[in-house]
């Protein structure tokens, strides 16, 4: 099961991969997750919020699309991607990716790669907004670098 959302609303990690987890199959011995949340400093200061602007229905189906090509590459059956979208205040939870594999290289391997392509190739734009007021923000040079990692 390959299960993709982009939602407006916040969500809860925990919940979200435990009802994941509870779904897997009996050849599933591996459950790998990670968690991203809005952090409150960044090298400009305090950030009170992050914005996050995406085109609704392309945002969602290139998510899908990544989501589903390392699926493949890793022979991971069972993947989930949660992304929020909006405004989301600083400590809330961002983004979880979750794989389930008969192994855990391929589930680690998966939940990497869909992560480094969310925070490269994922069609968001992203603002952060700090008493200073807001800035748009990129992909980093490592981040860039850590996505090419994936291309040899």
């Amino acid at each position: 099961m390959i299960k993709t959302l982009v939602s407006l609303d916040a969500f809860a990690p925990d919940a979200e991969l435990a009802r994941f987890a509870a779904a897997r199959g009996e050849n599933s011995g591996a459950a790998v997750s990670f968690v991203g949340y809005c952090r409150g400093t960044s090298a400009h200061g305090p950030v009170t919020q992050l914005e996050l602007e995406h085109y609704p229905g392309f945002t969602e189906a290139e998510i899908e699309r990544i989501t589903l090509d390392v699926a493949g590459k890793h022979n991971v059956a069972d993947v989930l991607v949660i992304h929020r979208a909006g405004a989301i205040e600083a400590g809330a939870p961002i983004v979880l990716v979750a794989a389930l594999s008969s192994h855990r290289a391929a589930a680690f391997a998966a939940v990497e790669e869909i992560m480094d392509y969310l925070k490269t190739d994922a069609p968001f734009w992203k603002r952060e907004v700090g008493p200073a007021g807001a800035r748009w923000i990129e992909p980093t040079s490592e981040d860039q670098c850590r996505r090419e990692e994936h291309n040899g």
